[in-house]
């Protein structure tokens, strides 16, 4: 006996510990938005009222419970309705059979369609809003201080954060109000259904037995739904594991499709159709096949015991109290609503079982979000445990002392003790493949963590890096001509000038066409249309990390001399292996190799005469 009570005990810790895994972190996705302070405007007559969103939202829930609660007491009434229904016929009671027709069921359907309709608006709302606030708060923490960037520089990030935004928010907010409106229900209908199950049973005994159990037909649903429910866990609690990989392999091979998508002329000029057939249908798509094979298995033996139990659940009411009515305890009427009751109670009890499916899937989009959330927090981690100190200072130049930059690992790539990068000035910086000059560039502009020193920018200075595959957004050409600058509009002559100057003149009246502009334009044309960006945002400091490596030399010729005349107040900062890059620039620095096997930023004071460098 105590092994028996130790092992029910040990059960019963592990069901409480997967209840508990489901529940806090379903709690803390959904807190944030029911005790958020943003103030939002709404449409009122006369004039605009401005509340937070938090009232909105915990108004919208309540009279989404109000309203469960009005549609239970209506389900009440009308098994009170089925009672006296059959009653009438029993007893060939025509008057009573119409005025419990006409005068308790239309009126009552009438008010559940009315509280149907009218939760589903609200709910819709609330749905929708939801998401909204979500949405946007996963989307400014993902983009906000370059946290998208260091995502990917964790040793195992997440996979398709964009599937987390746009699908599993979207999933997030519709189920988990879904399900709380039908545990809601659930308990409002098992409280009710209860004490009419109870009254009716009160003085019933045991068939076939004179032991008297009060309430025995309230027990028998709880012991009857109580096993069926063990059962179904058993039967289906791979289905939890399974659904979230069957989310990421599916993810993947849309990421998959999509990357190809991107760089099929690459793929083309490579003839990589076979391998690319091969890594799509075997590495991606085969193992989504193989586990949603396993989903199958699973959910076959658990549809097949779930949809019995549904058959069994229409007979079992009249089985428990068939008895009862042949015996003459209770009457036809009395039996139909027992059978209803029964039925309710049973449905009611069995939100587990018949929410199986829709629970697994459910927690894996929780586990999925709450992963997600988990990425952004490690993002932050590594930025505040080695990055360098990025201040505005005083002085006109930017400075960096002592900079030491590292891989993620935690490897030593070079070292920067002293640069001073001087207002207008031209700088090229060179050095071997692989000597961090990229990742200078990063560190500058504050979105490398992995080292550590000190970058000093002049107050209010903007900077602009170029790489050298530039970032096209979907959308419009002008739209593209622009980006960032979100918050600027350049007028139609200052957009088709630096379009002329950038060497893009045959592109000034596609400006309106919307396209895929990275699959359209070449890389040569993509790089000046960055040039174009530089014209009209004048930064500061602008950076080129071989942003003209896919032009030919005289049109890289033609493009800095017209940068160096048109951003005369623009500090001018480049990475280039061509030695015609030279003559464009006033100072030259090295990433030399140190002894350590790292490499050390070299002559980085040395001034030399403009057009006429040499190596250092």
């Amino acid at each position: 006996m105590p092994s028996l009570a130790s092992s029910y005990c040990g059960r019963l810790g592990n069901f409480m510990r997967r209840v508990k895994s489901l529940v806090l972190p379903v709690w803390r996705l959904a807190y944030p938005y029911f005790t958020a302070t943003d103030t939002v405007s709404l449409p009122v007559p006369l004039r605009p009222m401005r509340i937070q969103e938090r009232w909105i939202a915990l108004g919208l829930a309540s009279l989404i419970f109000g309203i469960e609660l009005f549609k239970v007491t209506a389900t009440v009434r009308l098994s009170y309705f089925n009672r006296d229904w059959f009653d009438a016929i029993q007893n060939k009671d025509e008057g009573a059979f119409w005025s419990q027709l006409l005068h308790v069921f239309l009126v009552w359907s009438l008010i559940y369609v009315t509280l149907s309709v009218s939760q589903y608006v609200i709910m819709s709302v609330l749905q929708i809003r939801w998401r909204t606030w979500m949405t946007k708060g996963y989307v400014d923490r993902w983009l906000g201080d370059h946290t998208h960037y260091r995502i990917g520089l964790l040793s195992s990030p997440g996979d398709n954060p964009d599937q987390r935004i746009a699908e599993d928010i979207d999933k997030f907010t519709r189920t988990t109000q879904s399900l709380t409106v039908q545990f809601l229900s659930s308990v409002s209908n098992l409280i009710s259904f209860s004490v009419i199950l109870w009254s009716i049973s009160a003085s019933f005994t045991v068939p076939g037995t004179n032991w008297h159990v009060p309430g025995f037909l309230v027990w028998g649903a709880v012991i009857y739904v109580g096993f069926i429910t063990w059962l179904t866990h058993v039967i289906g609690r791979a289905l939890v594991g399974l659904n979230f990989h069957q989310q990421r392999r599916e993810a993947d091979f849309r990421f998959s499709l999509a990357r190809l998508r991107e760089y099929g002329e690459q793929v083309s000029l490579l003839g990589g159709g076979e391998a690319e057939k091969d890594g799509l249908i075997r590495g991606r798509f085969k193992p989504l096949v193989k586990n949603f094979y396993a989903i199958i298995n699973v959910r076959k033996r658990l549809m097949a015991f779930i949809v019995g139990y549904e058959q069994a659940a229409t007979v079992i009411p009249y089985i428990f109290s068939a008895t009862y009515y042949f015996s003459g305890q209770i009457t036809l009427g009395t039996l139909t609503q027992v059978a209803d009751a029964f039925l309710r109670l049973q449905m009611t009890l069995s939100f587990f079982i018949t929410n199986y499916t829709d629970l697994t899937a459910y927690k894996a989009e929780v586990d999925r979000l709450t992963s997600f959330g988990e990425d952004m927090d490690r993002a932050d981690a590594i930025r505040a445990l080695a990055a360098p100190v990025v201040a505005a200072g005083d002085s006109r130049a930017l400075s960096v002392r002592g900079l030491a930059l590292k891989l993620p690992d935690g490897r030593r790539i070079a070292s920067v003790p002293d640069l001073l990068l001087h207002p207008g000035e031209a700088v090229l910086l060179k050095g071997p493949s692989g000597s961090g000059k990229s990742t200078l560039f990063r560190a500058i502009a504050g979105i490398w963590p992995f080292c550590e020193g000190r970058v000093q920018i002049p107050a209010g200075a903007t900077l602009l890096l170029l790489p050298q595959r530039p970032y096209i957004p979907i959308g419009s050409l002008r739209y593209a001509a622009t980006y960032p600058q979100v918050l600027v509009r350049h007028g139609g002559d200052e957009i088709d000038r630096a379009l002329r100057l950038a060497r893009l003149p045959h592109l000034i009246e596609r400006l309106d066409e919307e396209a895929a502009w990275a699959q359209t334009l070449t890389l040569g044309e993509q790089q000046r249309l960055a040039i174009a960006r530089a014209l009209l945002a004048k930064p500061d400091w602008l950076f080129l990390d071989e942003a003209t490596a896919a032009l030919d030399e005289p049109t890289e010729a033609a493009l800095y001399t017209m940068l160096r005349e048109q951003l005369p107040a623009t500090t001018l900062v480049s990475i280039g292996h061509r030695a015609t890059l030279q003559g464009f620039h006033e100072r030259c620095l090295d990433m030399r190799p140190s002894s350590d096997g790292t490499f050390t930023l070299a002559n980085a004071r040395r001034q030399a005469t403009a057009g006429a460098l040499s190596e250092p």
